[in-house]
């Protein structure tokens, strides 16, 4: 089961192409001007099966991805890297979003967290806490300029973030 605040179809502002976002419940950041504070409260939202949310993604020909938002899917790891292996097996990219950086995220591989297995089915991570400052309206799947788009799977082969511009 997955906590979840909402699960969009068709969105264009999360990610490359046509995505279906899932909104994770609960974010231990509370970012100053967060776009989501709906989804902060870790006891907020609904539990979900996994299996729900693949019957709807299947139920959509349209998709190039899916997208994890939140609240913060690195709380629930294990149960998003469930979900993401069967949406690799429909052939889907998958961005996942993320206060945390790619640094930290990586120092803490192997502390038994679930970072790891999520990371392994995340194609670009969105990275950094919103900095409300730094907001801008002109970046691309971003809403502040600290945050990063990484490519993961190169940045996990050579240990250290490689940043993707758009």
């Amino acid at each position: 089961m997955l906590r979840i605040s909402d699960l969009v179809n068709d969105s264009i502002v999360d990610g490359e192409g046509l995505r279906f976002t899932v909104f994770v419940q609960g974010c231990p950041h509370h970012c100053k001007g967060c776009h989501n504070p709906q989804t902060h409260d870790f006891n907020a939202g609904r539990l979900v099966s996994i299996d729900e949310i693949v019957q709807k993604i299947q139920s959509n020909p349209l998709l190039d991805g899916v997208t994890f938002s939140g609240g913060e899917p690195f709380c629930q790891p294990m149960e998003l890297y469930e979900l993401g292996k069967k949406v690799k097996e429909m052939g889907l990219n998958i961005t996942t979003y993320t206060g945390y950086t790619f640094e930290y995220l990586y120092e803490h591989l192997r502390d038994g967290m679930g970072y790891d297995a999520l990371l392994s089915v995340t194609d670009w991570l969105v990275d950094g806490r919103f900095i409300e400052e730094q907001r801008s309206l002109e970046l691309k799947f971003r809403g502040s300029a600290n945050q990063r788009i990484i490519d993961v799977p190169k940045s996990l082969s050579e240990g250290k973030a490689i940043a993707i511009e758009l």
